[in-house]
C-alpha cells in the first residue's frame, strides 16, 4: 500500500517554499511525513496534475486503509519505486504551514547535523502535535438538505444517485447535530466507507478537512455574559449580580462571580432563564504564571550602555552582535530597551537563556517592562502550557518569547530580534536526542533568514564568538559611530557582518569583587582539615554578624562523590555504569542511599565492605549536601538554601527558592552551576568556591575554557548591590593559568593563551570536529562496528581520524560506548554522500549518533 524510501542522500530537493510547477515540470513525486503515531519514515506519493504542492504543505494522503494527514517534505524527480506501488496525494489541506524562511531553517538544520528532516520537524513542534491531528468529514450546505426538502430525481438533488455505501454515510452525518465525524469513526461504522466518502466529496455533499492538531484538549471555563441591563422584576440578590457584571465590563468568570457576590449557581441559572445573562464555556489559554509586578520604567544608562544601544538600534537586517559586558554591567537593561522599538514596529523578539532556573528572574523583569506581551517556552512547562503558548506565537501578535534552547524553533512569524543571554553556556548544545544542534548556530541561521539582528551577550564569551568578531581595532563605518567614551569599544567586521560591543565597567562604577586564592595544601599542612579554609570560615562569621548574604559554589550535587573501604581500597560502583556511586543524604536517621548520577541506580549503603567485609567504609569528596551539612555543624545559626538539581525538581522550585533568598529568608545559597547562570542577587556580598580543582582537571580540550567561564561567572554574583563584594576561591593548584586569570578578571590574557593552544592542535575555533558516538549492549559488537566505520572513513581525504577509542566512561546504563573523532578545517562542512552507507554499517543493536561541533568529547 505504501513504500518507505530511505535513500535521502540521492534525492533532488526543491527550493524551500517553491512549487514544482514554478521551477520545473520534472517533479512527479513527493515525500510525505505521514501523521501516524510512531512513524519516523518518509513515504513517497505521486503528484496529481491538478494540484500545486510545495514543501511544508499539509496534505491528505491514503495510508493503508485510512486517509491521513501528512506534511509535504521533499519533491522528487526520480524514484526507484515501481509506479504501480505509488499511491496518489488526495488533496492539499493547508498551504504554507511552515513559512519559507522557517522551512529553510529546518532543512539547514537537517543537512548540517546529518539528521533526518522528520526528526528536526518533531523537535520544532510541541510534543505529540503531529500525532493528534485527524481527518474528518463534514456535510456541506447541499448535503445538509434532506430528500423531503428537495424535489426528487433532479440534478439539484445529487443524493438520489448515491450508492448504498455513500447513502449510509450521508444519513450518518445528517443524524449528527454538528454534521461531521472522523474518518476513523465512519470506517468503524460502515464497511468499505472509503469509496462512499470519495463519492460524497465528488458530488459536493460533504467536504474533507484535517482537524487542527491538538496536543491535549483545550482548557475550558464557564463565563457569565450580561446581555440585558434593565433590572425589572429582579430580586435584590439578582440586581447585585447584574451590577457586578456591569462594573466588570459585562463579563466575568462563573467561579469569580459566585465568589464576589457570595451567591449560588441556582441564582445565576434563574437570571439565565429570565434572559438577563448567558453562561458559556470559553477556552482559557494555559501559560506559565509569573508574579504580578509593578510596571517598570527604562533605567538611565551609562555612556557605554548608551553607545551600545544606539549601535543596536541603528542596525537593519542581519548583523551578529557580541555584547561583551563584565558581570553587573547592565546587559539585561540593553536587551529591554533594544526590544521596546521592535515591539512598537509590530514585530516580536526571541530571548534564549541557558537554564530553566534563569527564566523566572529574567521573565519577571521582562514582564514588569512589557506586561502580558511576554511568553515563556521551555520543556518544564506542562504539555498544555507548551501547546497553548505555541499557538499564541502563531498569531503574529508582537510579543517577547523567553525560553531555553528549544525555543529557537518558536514559530514567530514576524521576528525582529534574537538574543542569546549567557551565550557561552554549554546548555545551548543538545547532546541527545538528535539533532545535536547548538542553539547559537541555529540562531545565526535564523537571523540571516529572518533578516534580523542577533545579540550574543556574555561576560565570558565562547572562543568561537570571540574569534567571529575579530579584534576590536578598526572603527566601524557610519552609521555605527565608534566611541571610546566610558571605555566603550565598537568593532564592525565586514567579512562576516559581526559587531563587537564592550561594557568594561559595572553600572554605577561599582568595582569588580577582589578574588582571594586560598592554597588548600597550605591549609592542610597547618592542621586545618575542614572543607572550609580559615579565610572562608572568618568570612562566614563576618557574614553572620553583618546580616548580609552569600553564595557557596561546589561543582557537584549530593553528599560525597564516592565511598571507599579504608582497609582494602575497594570503591562501590554502579552495577550498570563504570562510575562510582555517590552518597546522597536524605534526613537524620533515614537509611543512607548511594546513587548513580548517570543511570539513577539507587542502593542502600552497606554496613560492611563487599570485598573484604571491613566495617571501615568512608565517604570521600564533597557535594552540595555535605557542604550544607558541614555548615549546619560549624555555623548552626546561618540559615541556608540548597540550590541544585535535587532541590529544584518540582515545578516552580527555582522561583520559590530564589524568592525565599531574595526576601532574606536565608543567609547562604549553596549550589552548583545553576548559580553561575546570570542570576542577579544585589544583596550578595560573599562568594565562596569550595573546590575549584574539580573543574580544571578534566580530559576535554574545553576544560580550561569551561573552568574560567564558570569561576568568573560565579565570582560575578558578588558585589552587585551597594555593598562591595568578596570572592574566596579554594584550590590545590593556585598556580594554574585559569586560576590566575580568574583572580585578575583577565579575559583577554586567558583567551590569548587558550587560543594559542587550540591553534597548535587545530581544535575549535581553528578547526571543526564531528564526533561519532556508538553504543550497544554487546561490548564486542560495538568495538568491531567502530573499527569497521573508521576503516571505511580512512579512505577519504580532507579530514583526520582520531580513534576508534572507548569513551572515557566505557559503560553507561549497561551500554558500552565507543567513539571516533573527525577533525576538519574550520571553513569546511564535510560532504559525505555515503553517510547513509556508514549508518548501514551499524547493526540494529548498535546505536550511532553523529554529533557535529561537539561540546564534550569525553
Amino acid at each position: 500500500m505504501y513504500i518507505s524510501d530511505v535513500k535521502l542522500s540521492s534525492l533532488a530537493v526543491a527550493e524551500p517554499g517553491e512549487s514544482y510547477q514554478s521551477k520545473t515540470t520534472g517533479y512527479r513525486w513527493i515525500e510525505v511525513l505521514v501523521d501516524c503515531p510512531g512513524n519516523l519514515d518518509l513515504f513517497t506519493y505521486s503528484l496529481p496534475p491538478q494540484l500545486e504542492i510545495k514543501p511544508g504543505d499539509i496534505l491528505s494522503v491514503p495510508f493503508g486503509s485510512q486517509q491521513l494527514g501528512g506534511i509535504a517534505i521533499r519533491l522528487l524527480n526520480q524514484t526507484d519505486l515501481a509506479p504501480e506501488k505509488i499511491r496518489e496525494v488526495e488533496d492539499v489541506v493547508s498551504r504554507g504551514f511552515f513559512p519559507k524562511a522557517y522551512w529553510e531553517l529546518l532543512n539547514r538544520v537537517a543537512a548540517y547535523y546529518y539528521t533526518p528532516l522528520i526528526q528536526v520537524i518533531r523537535i520544532a513542534l510541541p510534543p505529540g502535535l503531529l500525532g493528534r491531528s485527524q481527518r474528518r468529514l463534514r456535510l456541506t450546505e447541499l448535503g445538509k438538505k434532506k430528500p423531503e426538502t428537495q424535489p426528487l430525481f433532479t440534478y439539484n438533488n445529487p443524493s438520489t444517485f448515491l450508492s448504498p455505501t455513500a447513502q449510509q454515510i450521508l444519513e450518518l452525518l445528517q443524524e449528527q447535530a454538528a454534521g461531521h465525524y472522523s474518518y476513523h469513526y465512519i470506517q468503524q461504522k460502515i464497511k468499505s466507507a472509503y469509496r462512499g466518502i470519495r463519492e460524497l466529496l465528488r458530488l459536493g455533499l460533504a467536504e474533507s478537512y484535517l482537524e487542527p492538531p491538538r496536543l491535549t484538549k483545550p482548557k475550558l471555563q464557564k463565563a457569565v455574559i450580561l446581555i440585558e441591563q434593565i433590572d425589572r422584576d429582579l430580586t435584590l440578590r439578582q440586581r447585585e449580580i447584574i451590577e457586578v457584571l456591569r462594573r466588570n465590563g459585562g463579563e466575568l468568570w462563573h467561579s469569580e462571580l459566585l465568589q464576589t457576590c457570595s451567591t449560588s449557581t441556582s441564582v445565576v441559572n434563574t437570571l439565565v432563564k429570565k434572559g438577563y445573562i448567558i453562561v458559556e464555556e470559553r477556552e482559557v489559554l494555559r501559560a506559565e504564571k509569573g508574579v504580578v509586578l509593578v510596571g517598570d520604567q527604562d533605567k538611565s544608562l551609562t555612556s557605554a550602555q548608551t553607545n551600545a544601544l544606539e549601535t543596536i538600534n541603528s542596525l537593519n537586517g542581519f548583523v551578529q552582535i557580541l555584547l561583551h559586558g563584565v558581570t553587573g554591567s547592565g546587559k539585561t537593561e540593553i536587551y529591554l530597551q533594544a526590544i521596546a522599538p521592535i515591539l512598537h514596529q509590530g514585530k516580536s523578539a526571541l530571548v534564549l537563556v541557558p537554564e530553566i532556573g534563569l527564566t523566572p528572574q529574567l521573565t519577571d523583569r521582562f514582564r514588569a517592562r512589557f506586561g502580558n506581551k511576554v511568553n515563556v517556552y521551555h520543556s518544564a512547562l506542562s504539555d498544555g502550557e507548551r501547546y497553548d503558548t505555541w499557538r499564541q506565537m502563531l498569531t503574529g501578535d508582537p510579543q517577547v518569547v523567553i525560553g531555553t534552547r528549544s525555543a529557537i524553533f518558536a514559530p514567530l512569524p514576524n521576528l525582529g530580534m534574537i538574543i542569546l543571554d549567557e551565550e557561552h553556556d554549554g546548555s545551548f548544545k543538545q547532546d541527545s536526542p538528535i539533532p545535536t544542534y547548538h542553539a547559537r548556530t541555529v540562531a545565526q541561521w535564523r537571523s540571516e533568514l529572518e533578516h534580523c539582528p542577533l545579540i550574543l551577550g556574555s561576560a565570558t564569551p565562547a572562543l568561537e564568538s570571540w574569534i567571529s568578531v575579530g579584534n576590536p581595532i578598526t572603527p566601524p563605518p557610519s552609521p555605527l559611530p565608534a566611541s571610546d567614551e566610558g571605555g566603550q569599544d565598537v568593532t564592525f567586521n565586514n567579512a562576516n557582518t559581526a559587531i563587537y560591543l564592550s561594557l568594561p565597567e559595572r553600572i554605577n562604577s561599582r568595582p569588580l569583587p577582589p578574588v582571594e586564592i586560598v592554597d588548600m595544601r597550605q591549609e592542610l599542612q597547618e592542621g586545618n582539615r575542614s572543607i572550609f579554609s580559615r579565610n572562608l570560615q572568618d568570612a562566614l562569621k563576618e557574614l553572620q554578624e553583618s546580616k548580609r548574604q552569600g553564595i557557596l559554589f561546589i561543582h557537584r550535587r549530593g553528599h560525597s562523590t564516592f565511598v571507599s573501604c579504608r582497609s582494602c581500597g575497594f570503591v562501590l560502583e554502579c552495577p550498570n555504569c563504570d562510575v562510582s556511586l555517590a552518597y546522597h543524604h536524605t534526613e537524620e536517621g533515614a537509611s543512607q542511599l548511594l546513587r548513580c548520577h548517570y543511570c539513577n541506580y539507587v542502593r542502600s549503603h552497606p554496613p560492611h565492605c563487599p570485598e573484604c567485609s571491613s566495617p571501615y567504609l568512608k565517604f570521600f569528596g564533597s557535594g552540595t549536601q555535605r557542604v550544607a551539612q558541614e555548615l549546619n555543624r560549624q555555623f548552626p545559626n546561618l540559615r541556608l538554601i540548597r540550590f541544585d538539581s535535587d532541590t529544584t525538581r518540582n515545578k516552580g522550585a527555582h522561583r520559590n527558592l530564589l524568592t525565599q533568598f531574595t526576601n532574606g529568608e536565608a543567609d547562604l545559597l549553596v549550589g552548583t552551576q545553576m548559580l553561575t547562570k546570570g542570576l542577579d542577587l544585589p544583596q550578595v556580598t560573599l562568594v565562596g568556591v569550595i573546590a575549584a580543582d574539580g573543574l580544571l582537571h578534566l580530559s576535554d580540550y574545553r576544560a580550561s575554557e569551561r573552568a574560567f567561564q564558570t569561576l568568573t561567572q560565579v565570582a560575578g554574583r558578588a558585589g552587585r548591590g551597594e555593598e562591595p563584594g568578596r570572592v574566596i576561591v579554594q584550590t590545590y593548584t593556585p598556580q594554574h593559568p585559569v586560576i590566575e586569570a580568574v583572580q585578575k578578571h583577565d579575559y583577554q590574557s586567558f583567551c590569548d593563551a587558550e587560543l594559542e593552544q587550540r591553534q597548535a592542535l587545530n581544535y575549535p575555533p581553528y578547526g571543526r570536529l564531528i564526533l561519532l558516538r556508538l553504543s550497544s549492549l554487546d561490548p564486542i559488537q560495538v568495538q568491531n562496528t567502530a573499527q569497521i566505520i573508521a576503516t571505511a572513513l580512512s579512505s577519504k581525504e580532507g579530514f583526520e581520524i582520531l580513534g576508534p577509542a572507548p569513551a572515557s566512561i566505557l559503560r553507561v546504563a549497561n551500554r558500552y560506548r565507543w567513539q571516533i573523532l573527525l577533525k576538519f578545517p574550520p571553513d569546511v562542512l564535510p560532504n559525505l554522500p555515503e553517510w547513509t552507507e556508514i549508518r548501514a554499517l551499524c547493526p540494529s543493536s548498535v546505536s550511532l549518533t553523529i554529533d557535529v561541533d561537539p561540546m564534550n568529547i569525553m
